[in-house]
């Protein structure tokens, strides 16, 4: 498939889990009230981009690989969402989610990139 032998060696898994831990530091930010409703919400989608990432590269298929990474771009975008709905209600500032706005985009483009490795030239 690719000289990547473990999805630990990809730039985009690495990045995601630092926007994993990015975001896990900012949900401590938020309210309690939020601590089962959007902070959980926020958990699972940062959790699910380097997990299907990884789950994607360890499957036999291109096809299957494939399908891992458009949901993982789900997720993004469901994160992203998910940050500015905490900055237009005033539970963060829109300081505080810069960096993992820009995480969002350069794994977005890396994700693209990989989708576009992985499709047969014809």
């Amino acid at each position: 498939m690719s000289t990547i032998k473990d999805y630990k060696d990809l730039i985009v898994w690495q990045k995601a889990m630092d926007l994993a831990e990015e975001v896990y530091r900012l949900v401590k930010k938020l309210p309690k009230e939020e601590l089962f409703a959007l902070s959980d919400q926020i958990r699972r989608a940062v959790i699910s981009i380097p997990s299907n990432i990884a789950e994607g590269h360890e499957r036999n298929s291109i096809k299957e690989y494939y399908q891992f990474l458009s949901i993982a771009k789900g997720s993004k975008a469901e994160l992203e969402t998910q940050l500015l709905l905490c900055v237009k209600v005033h539970y963060l500032e829109a300081s505080d989610i810069e960096k993992a706005l820009t995480l969002i985009q350069e794994i977005g483009k890396m994700l693209n990139v990989l989708q576009k490795h992985l499709i047969p030239k014809t």
